[in-house]
């Protein structure tokens, strides 16, 4: 009985946390133990029994009915609706404080919109889409958030690096126009695929599927009638995307009754691609082809420090420039590689942030920046800080490369989440992410930046108490998990194993 209660107890978490397969499984495993009770048994143990049915069955209808919580409504299309919501934002936008933002956020918006239509197009999603960087950074390809979102469609690192945006010492392809804008519309593709509805795809985009998920889930009921069931249970920020997406879309649709009509897009970019196989800074590129160099910078963004990486790389030029490049190209001086954007610095006892900005002639504010401190007055003997070079821009500018390891991500903590999510999202355990952030507890902080090893990271080093257990025979996962102390669910985790699984005498198990 004490097994089986284990299995419910592990089937929630993993409910809790998106694994509905998992849950089910742990489900079925426990009441396959609670069905081993005779009903001649101690009538203790019979009620036992009947109590746990009962919490099973109910579960199992939970994860059932969660399966299809979904917004109702024309899940195609994108709502046209004006509420007291909506008309605020509406309101901010024509007559408000912003205005002028929306008037050159617009103006921007005619160097991208057109491809990203296409893309849009290619992909059998609406169009109205391709004006959600209006919202996201004003048709700004390096606006920079506070939580370190980067480029058009705002991507922090880890989302980036899920849909496939790389970022090393050369290049940052959250700020490409084009690839940023493939990775956009494949996350929105599959949180379409999750919710159904625009309106909540839009709301998840801004805070993650897992926010909006575990909202839905706390219903009182296992359905929403429309968006705005949800909309009031939202972070708020959250919740003002959504309206303020709607407000947009019907200011664009409507720019002569808000006094906008002679508003005009700047010109689409008009480029060429050319494969370049040697080392070359724009700078040196833009003589030859009788451009200037912030005309290369503009079409070649993700280009961290403008210049190109060491192995063969697709630059663009202005059209009618792609033969005079290949001609010329031999005679392009090879540029060096940019030296790194950060050193690193050991904290040593009695040190302070403002005698190491002095050492490395920097700011507090800029190695605060870089390190995520909230306070200047608290750092830790011991700590390794990373110092921005002499020269290099900190704010409002492209994100520095924090390391050079490619198995180096971060990860922004939003709400909600914990190390076994961040673990199970990344293909890691909590432990690396303890170590390599040097973490003490568990605990975490909203917005708080994580390094997280990536799955095909060289395995860490097993901490102390930690190593293999052979099992033995009449052993099951919730036994061993018993005998050292550790929880059902955490055992199943780090042995990639499911409450379906079988294990075996002499089969070696992980254990900590």
């Amino acid at each position: 009985m004490d097994e089986a209660l284990d299995f419910c107890e592990a089937a929630q978490e993993f409910w809790q946390n998106g694994d509905l397969e998992s849950a089910l499984e742990a489900l079925d495993k426990a009441y396959s133990l609670i069905l081993t009770v005779e009903p001649d048994d101690p009538a203790k143990m019979v009620q036992q029994k009947e109590d746990l049915r009962f919490l099973i069955s109910k579960r199992i209808l939970e994860i059932y009915a969660s399966r299809n919580i979904v917004v109702n409504g024309n899940h195609n299309a994108i709502p046209r609706e004006i509420n007291s919501n909506i008309q605020q934002e509406i309101n901010r936008f024509t007559i408000g404080p912003e205005r002028s933002f929306f008037i050159e956020s617009y103006r921007r918006s005619g160097r991208y919109r057109s491809i990203i239509l296409k893309k849009l197009e290619a992909e059998g999603l609406p169009a109205e889409l391709s004006w959600l960087p209006l919202i996201e950074s004003g048709f700004k390809v390096k606006a920079l958030s506070r939580a370190r979102a980067l480029g058009l469609w705002q991507f922090i690192p880890s989302t980036g690096y899920k849909f496939g945006l790389k970022r090393d010492q050369y290049i940052d392809e959250r700020i490409d126009f084009e690839k940023s804008s493939d990775a956009a519309i494949a996350y929105l593709k599959e949180l379409h695929s999750i919710f159904g509805d625009w309106s909540t795809v839009l709301a998840a985009y801004n805070c993650g599927e897992g926010r909006v998920l575990h909202v839905i889930r706390t219903q009182n009921i296992n359905y929403l009638d429309d968006f705005w069931d949800l909309y009031g249970r939202l972070p708020f920020e959250t919740a003002r995307y959504v309206p303020r997406f709607l407000a947009a879309l019907h200011v664009i649709e409507n720019m002569e009754k808000y006094g906008m009509a002679d508003v005009e897009a700047c010109p689409a970019l008009d480029f060429e691609t050319v494969e370049v196989h040697r080392q070359v800074h724009l700078k040196d590129l833009a003589p030859p082809l009788g451009t200037t160099l912030d005309t290369l910078k503009d079409l070649n963004p993700e280009l961290r420090y403008s210049v190109l990486p060491p192995n063969t790389y697709t630059v663009r030029v202005p059209i009618g420039k792609k033969d005079l490049l290949l001609a010329s190209i031999d005679q392009v001086p090879v540029s060096s590689p940019p030296r790194p954007a950060f050193v690193y610095h050991r904290v040593k006892k009695g040190e302070t942030l403002s005698t190491i900005a002095r050492r490395y002639h920097t700011s507090v504010k800029k190695i605060m920046w870089a390190n995520n401190l909230k306070r200047s007055s608290y750092i830790v003997a011991g700590k390794k800080l990373k110092i921005p070079q002499r020269g290099m821009v900190v704010m409002h500018a492209q994100e520095a490369v924090a390391s050079r390891d490619v198995w180096d991500q971060e990860h922004v903590v939003k709400s909600g989440d914990s190390l076994w999510i961040i673990a199970k999202r990344y293909g890691t355990t909590t432990q690396k992410i303890q170590e390599m952030n040097r973490l003490s507890t568990t605990r975490l902080s909203i917005n708080q930046v994580l390094k997280v090893p990536s799955q095909d990271s060289a395995p860490a080093q097993p901490a102390k108490g930690s190593g293999t257990y052979f099992v033995q025979r009449g052993d099951s996962p919730y036994i061993i998990a018993q005998k050292h102390h550790i929880s059902l669910n955490h055992f199943l985790k780090i042995n990639n194993l499911t409450p379906r699984s079988t294990i075996y005498p002499g089969q070696s198990v992980q254990i900590d």
